[in-house]
């Protein structure tokens, strides 16, 4: 009998076990912590590490952790729902495979151009907003591109959600790591700026190159097919108008208007209803595809649930601060070089129970900063080294409901990302690497 992959759901699953078998395994500890008055958030006190008595998480309290966590992610599971559902009533309207098909039009003596300026476009939004989860109501859209353009959707999907990530993790401008991260190591943003953005280029660089290069679709018949250019219309103009100019004004809010997520989804329920009232689909027809459109995007939302669901275990048994301070404890002791690079290696494996971006930089650099003062070294490369290995991280643990959301319902099989992106994840990796070496 041949064994499959498991599914998503039972891969998260498999972790929320794990995350509870941990809290019998590891000791229980707490660094305390105090509110930074540069940043306003609760930032750990280097030093202040103590064992606590055993806090053991029961069987009961594991499984209950599991609606617990999709309850937590609500505010995500309705913004996927909401954003989901609008851009399936797009998608049924026909507007989105008329736009695609214009697009591929425009761009058919260079579908090369449309791919570099696809991931271009992710990567600034990566860069500036850590673009992520917003994807997930794209991938309808993504998913037509791929077939249009004969092109891998795992390509597609790493020319946007990678480009992203890849973006957010070599930016000197991401708030949610980079700046945070400079706060709280007390690192001016001016620092070496020219120099991140000369890795930034050449990071995005390579991993465009290596997706578009990976990207084509070998199985797919290959002749050449004549193109010929389609209307749009005023109907679908208005149409693709809406839904993707909802994409920037939402931007635009989120930066701007400090938007949460109850803004987006409120922003694009309206624009959901307009789409499909502007496409005759009729008020009835509208609510029955956006209904159906639930049904598609529930089981990506479920997933960002379940992710949130492994931390709160582990959060519960009071294990995490404990797995913090036995992988920084021994570095201090190590020469600067094996130092930076063990800094960088409890980063990358940090992030597989603590998922949160601004949650592990919180986390984390109180305690990697004073260690570069230690070692003598400069304090950017305590931030480099946690920013890159989160946001890199991201596109390789399931506990990142994001990705994971993603994936699932651009219909790839976590095995099958892994093996695709893998290659040229450790290309970037090892930009990253030069980037700080070269610092030390």
């Amino acid at each position: 009998m041949k064994i499959s992959f498991p599914h998503p759901l039972i891969i998260l699953l498999a972790f929320v076990l794990l995350s509870w078998l941990a809290t019998f395994l590891v000791s229980s500890g707490t660094y305390d912590r105090q509110i930074d008055e540069y940043t306003g958030r609760e930032v750990v006190i280097q030093g202040s590490y103590e064992a606590i008595e055993k806090q053991n998480v029961s069987y009961d309290e594991m499984v209950k952790a599991i609606p617990e966590g999709i309850i937590l992610g609500a505010d995500i599971l309705v913004l996927i729902l909401l954003i989901g559902g609008a851009f399936y009533v797009v998608e049924k309207t026909g507007a989105l495979q008329v736009g695609v098909e214009a697009l591929i039009y425009s761009f058919r003596g260079n579908t090369y151009l449309l791919l570099v300026i696809l991931s271009i476009c992710f990567s600034i939004a990566g860069a500036t907003i850590a673009m992520q989860e917003e994807i997930i109501a794209m991938v309808p859209l993504l998913i037509v591109l791929s077939k249009k353009l004969n092109y891998d959707v795992k390509s597609i999907v790493g020319l946007t959600l990678g480009s992203s990530l890849v973006g957010a993790a070599l930016s000197p401008i991401n708030p949610f790591n980079s700046l945070l991260a400079q706060k709280l190591a007390e690192v001016e943003v001016s620092e070496g700026l020219v120099y991140r953005l000369v890795f930034f280029a050449i990071g995005i660089g390579v991993w465009t190159f290596l997706m578009i290069r990976n990207g084509k679709n070998k199985n797919s018949i290959t002749e050449k097919i004549e193109l010929k250019p389609s209307s749009i219309g005023w109907r679908n103009g208005l149409i693709l108008f809406l839904s993707l100019g909802g994409i920037i004004f939402m931007g635009w809010g989120i930066t701007q208007k400090d938007w949460g997520y109850n803004e987006m989804s409120a922003f694009f329920f309206v624009i959901g209803f307009a789409c499909g009232l502007i496409g005759k689909l009729g008020i009835n027809g509208t609510a029955r595809v956006y209904t159906a459109g639930f049904g598609e995007m529930i089981f990506a939302g479920v997933i960002v649930g379940l992710a949130r669901s492994v931390y709160l275990i582990l959060e519960k048994g009071m294990i995490i601060d404990t797995v913090i301070h036995s992988m920084f404890t021994p570095l201090e002791g190590l020469p600067d070089q094996l130092a930076v690079m063990g800094l960088f290696i409890s980063q990358l494996l940090i992030h597989i129970p603590v998922p949160s971006t601004s949650g592990q930089t919180v986390l984390t650099i109180p305690l990697a900063s004073p260690l570069m003062d230690l070692l003598g070294i400069s304090r950017q490369l305590a931030v480099f080294t946690s920013q890159y290995a989160v946001s890199m991280m991201d596109l390789l643990t399931p506990t990142n409901g994001g990705m994971m959301a993603v994936i699932a319902a651009a219909g790839i099989k976590f095995n099958d990302w892994i093996k695709f992106i893998i290659k040229s994840w450790l290309a970037v990796i090892g930009i990253c690497l030069i980037s700080i070496f070269y610092k030390i």
